[in-house]
C-alpha cells in the first residue's frame, strides 16, 4: 500500500486550514465594524470546517493504521505524520509526506497568530463595552474602597448617566 490516500487526506487538511486562515484574517475587519451578523457567519463557517478537520484527522489516523498493517506493524492511533516518516523507506513518498508535513504544520502556525490577534481584540472590545456600561450606569455601591466608618467619603460618587432608581 502506498501512501497516496494519506497525501490526499493531508491535501484535504491542508485546504481545510487554509480557509480557517481566509475567514481568521476576515475576522478582524467584521470586529472593528461591529457587524455582528457578519461575525456570525464567520463563526458558523469556521464551526464547518472544524468539524471537516475532526473527519479528515481521523481518516489520517485510519490511513496511518492501512500503512502500518501493510508494512507488518501493529497499527496505533498515537502514530502521527513524523512517526510514519521514519518507517518510509521510499525517498519520493518520505519526500512528499515531509513536505506536506511542514507545510500544514507552517499553516496551523500562522492561523494559532491570527487567532491569539483575533482574541486580544476581542478581549479589547469586551473592555471598552464593560467600561461603557459602567459610565453609563455608574460604578456599583459595592466597588466602594474601605474606609473607616466615621471617615466622610473621599470625593462624590459619580453617578451615571440614567437614574436607576426612578
Amino acid at each position: 500500500m502506498s501512501i497516496q490516500l494519506l497525501m490526499e487526506t493531508m491535501s484535504k487538511l491542508q485546504e481545510a486550514h487554509e480557509a480557517l486562515l481566509v475567514l481568521a484574517r476576515e475576522k478582524p475587519r467584521v470586529l472593528v465594524k461591529n457587524d455582528v451578523e457578519q461575525l456570525n457567519n464567520i463563526v458558523n463557517k469556521e464551526s464547518r470546517w472544524i468539524r471537516g478537520i475532526q473527519e479528515l484527522n481521523l481518516e489520517r489516523i485510519q490511513h496511518i493504521g492501512s500503512y502500518l498493517i501493510s508494512r507488518g506493524y501493529n497499527p496505533n492511533p498515537k502514530i502521527t505524520v513524523a512517526d510514519l516518516v521514519k518507517i518510509i523507506f521510499k525517498a519520493e513518498e518520505k519526500q512528499l509526506l515531509i513536505q506536506a508535513q511542514q507545510k500544514l504544520v507552517e499553516t496551523m502556525k500562522t492561523l494559532k497568530v491570527e487567532n491569539e490577534i483575533n482574541q486580544q481584540l476581542i478581549e479589547q472590545s469586551l473592555s471598552f463595552i464593560n467600561y461603557t456600561v459602567d459610565l453609563v450606569l455608574g460604578v456599583p455601591e459595592d466597588d466602594v474602597i474601605y474606609q473607616r466608618p466615621n471617615q466622610v467619603p473621599y470625593g462624590a460618587k459619580r453617578p451615571g448617566l440614567f437614574d436607576t432608581k426612578a
